[in-house]
């Protein structure tokens, strides 16, 4: 698949981030530009309580076909977001960019060409000085937990990781909280789908704070991982199956 003529669909979650979404919007179509990249921005706007529907309602508007909005009456979570946005998306490959504006797509999409060689593509933070110690310290244990859980050997999960999209509708689970990218590289991996890591530079919030780190996200993290050590081990239908998506790179490559 030549992934100059086909196109990328970056799903953008926001909740309540008024604040941000607008450069986070701009910045991702400047960002296409620069690749030369045919790509489309649907924000998903997740039952935020301030002006951030509105503007990103505003921000469609102002870019007809290359931004869309969907809307929930009330969070149903960064995962929940992300599969209805794929669920909508009309590109061939996926990413998910945070409304927060945190994350430079140029990082992201300077890489979007190995979908022609790999089904996954993810990144891991190399300038971990932008965050502060705790979360790394927090994300190191997690990071130990999972590889330790499942037999891999990941350098980060939860970053803004590029997917041959239809891959993703093969997983027929889908998790709803902050645990959702860590549980489809899990299932895609130990399903044996091919997938490159590559080094990636974050950026640092401009305003609000991150939703990731709060007890509502911990708990759905348990439960996601809870119920994904249940299916690896204890589900012998989610046992891992040779039947790989008919475009993906996996499969090519086993011919």
């Amino acid at each position: 698949m030549d992934y100059e003529k086909n196109k990328l669909s970056v799903i953008m979650p926001a909740l309540n981030e008024e604040a941000n979404i607008r450069d986070a919007v701009s910045s991702t179509l400047k960002a296409f530009n620069l690749f030369k990249i045919d790509g489309e921005v649907i924000v998903v706007n997740d039952g935020s309580a301030d002006r951030t529907a509105r503007l990103a309602e505003e921000i469609s508007k102002e870019y007809p076909g290359r931004v869309r909005v969907v809307n929930h009456d009330k969070p149903k979570g960064i995962g929940a977001s992300f599969w209805e946005g794929v669920d909508s998306a009309k590109g061939d490959a996926i990413v998910m960019m945070p409304g927060d504006n945190e994350n430079d797509p140029q990082e992201a999409f300077r890489y979007y060409k190995l979908l022609e060689q790999v089904d996954i593509v993810i990144p891991f933070i190399f300038n971990r000085e932008a965050r502060p110690l705790f979360r790394n310290a927090l994300s190191l244990l997690y990071r130990f937990i999972i590889n330790t859980t499942f037999l891999v050997n990941f350098n980060y999960t939860n970053g803004t990781i590029l997917y041959r999209r239809s891959i993703l509708w093969g997983i027929n689970e889908r998790s709803d909280g902050f645990f959702f990218q860590t549980d489809i590289l899990i299932r895609a991996a130990k399903k044996g789908y091919l997938f490159a890591e590559v080094p990636y530079k974050i950026g640092s919030r401009k305003s609000g704070s991150s939703k990731a780190i709060s007890f509502p996200s911990l708990f759905k993290v348990i439960k996601g991982y809870l119920k994904l050590v249940k299916d690896y081990y204890f589900n012998k239908d989610n046992k891992r199956q040779q039947d790989y998506s008919s475009d993906s790179q996996t499969a090519a490559r086993r011919k």
